[in-house]
């Protein structure tokens, strides 16, 4: 069981314009994501296609990653790297922070 960081689920929901709850683990966070994919490639597809670019998911790593493994689900598997994206995003966005902080002593 694998805990997630408390910001990768709105930033999710952010990026989807989803409302998903706040969950304790990976497995959760993966399975109601991939139940709200799998609706949008029924339903809407369009509307995936459009986060999946807002998002900036690697559409070649997709594509291969779908032929790959066709028997398995394929919502699970782009929640798979929706949820990956983000967290690379989550990190970038902390060291960039940390990069910004001022030396001590260089304050103006």
């Amino acid at each position: 069981m694998t805990l997630i960081p408390q910001e990768l689920v709105p930033a999710i929901n952010q990026s989807m314009e989803l409302t998903l709850p706040a969950t304790g683990t990976y497995e959760q966070l993966r399975n109601k994501l991939a139940a709200v994919i799998n609706e949008m490639i029924h339903h809407d597809f369009e509307k995936l296609v459009f986060h999946l670019y807002r998002i900036d998911v690697d559409e070649a790593r997709m594509r291969a990653l779908l032929a790959d493994r066709s028997e398995e689900n394929a919502g699970g598997l782009i929640a798979e790297l929706i949820i990956e994206r983000q967290l690379q995003k989550l990190k970038s966005k902390a060291a960039f922070r940390q990069d910004a902080k001022p030396a001590e002593g260089e304050e103006w």
